[in-house]
C-alpha cells in the first residue's frame, strides 16, 4: 500500500528542502547556518532541560505504553522552518530515513516518524519539542516550581523564532525558499489564515507605536 496525501505532502517537502540545499553554494548554506544559530542553542537548551527533567515520565507513561497524545498517528502540525532546520543540521542518509519512512502506509495510531529508539528527526518539529501533557506538568512542576518557571521562560522564548507578530526566523526561511522560486503547502506562514491574521495585526501594532513615540517627541 503506498503512503497516504499526509505521508505524500511531507515526503514532498523533505525532498524540495534538501535538493534546494544540495544545489545552492557552500558559502550560502553556511549563511543559513548562521540564521538558524540562535534557535539551534534554544533548542539545545530546551532539548536538555526536558531530557533532565522528564524524561523518566515521558518515556514511561507515554513512549512505552503508546498513550502519547502528541505522536498520535498524522496529528502533528509541522512548519516547513522544521524541515529546513532539520535538513541544515542532518546527513543527507537521515532525510533518507525519514524519506523511507513516508512511503510505507501507516497502518497504526501513532506518528509515522517514531522509531524504536523515539522521534527520528535530527532536530524534532517544534510543536513535538514543546508539547508537554497535562499529566507530565502537573507531576513535574508542583514538586518544583523553579522548574515550571523555567519551562514558561522557553515557551516565551519560542514566540520569539516562531510567532510572526514580528520579523522571525519561521517566517524568514520560509521567504527564502519562496525568493528561490520554491512552495510548499506547508509554508504556514503564508498561507495560514490566523497566521496571517498575526502578521497583519502585527504590523499594525507596530505603525500605532511608531506614532505614538512620533507624536512624543514633537
Amino acid at each position: 500500500m503506498e503512503a497516504g496525501f499526509y505521508q505524500k505532502e511531507q515526503i514532498d517537502t523533505h525532498l524540495l528542502v534538501a535538493s534546494h540545499l544540495d544545489y545552492i553554494s557552500r558559502e550560502e548554506k553556511k549563511s543559513l547556518f548562521v540564521l538558524i544559530e540562535d534557535y539551534f542553542e534554544f533548542r539545545k537548551k530546551v532539548a536538555f532541560f526536558l531530557e533532565r527533567n522528564f524524561k523518566d515520565i515521558c518515556t514511561k507513561k507515554c513512549y512505552e505504553s503508546s498513550l502519547s497524545a502528541c505522536c498520535q498517528k498524522e496529528g502533528i502540525v509541522i512548519f516547513f522552518a522544521d524541515f529546513v532546520v532539520n535538513a541544515i543540521l542532518s546527513k543527507k542518509e537521515d532525510i533518507n530515513k525519514l524519506v523511507s519512512m513516508l512511503h510505507i502506509e501507516n497502518k497504526g495510531d501513532r506518528c509515522i516518524y517514531l522509531g524504536e529508539y523515539g522521534c527520528m528527526w535530527v532536530v524534532k518539529p517544534i510543536v513535538c519539542e514543546m508539547f508537554l501533557c497535562n499529566q507530565a506538568k502537573k507531576k513535574i512542576f508542583e514538586s518544583d516550581y523553579k522548574i515550571k518557571e523555567k519551562w514558561n521562560e522557553f515557551k516565551k522564548c519560542q514566540k520569539l523564532f516562531t510567532w510572526p507578530d514580528r520579523p522571525v526566523l519561521f517566517d524568514e526561511l520560509e521567504n527564502y525558499f519562496i525568493k528561490a522560486g520554491l512552495f510548499s503547502p506547508l509554508m504556514y506562514m503564508h498561507n495560514s489564515p490566523g497566521l496571517l491574521r498575526v502578521k497583519k495585526n502585527g504590523l499594525k501594532s507596530k505603525k500605532i507605536k511608531h506614532r505614538i513615540i512620533k507624536t512624543l517627541s514633537t
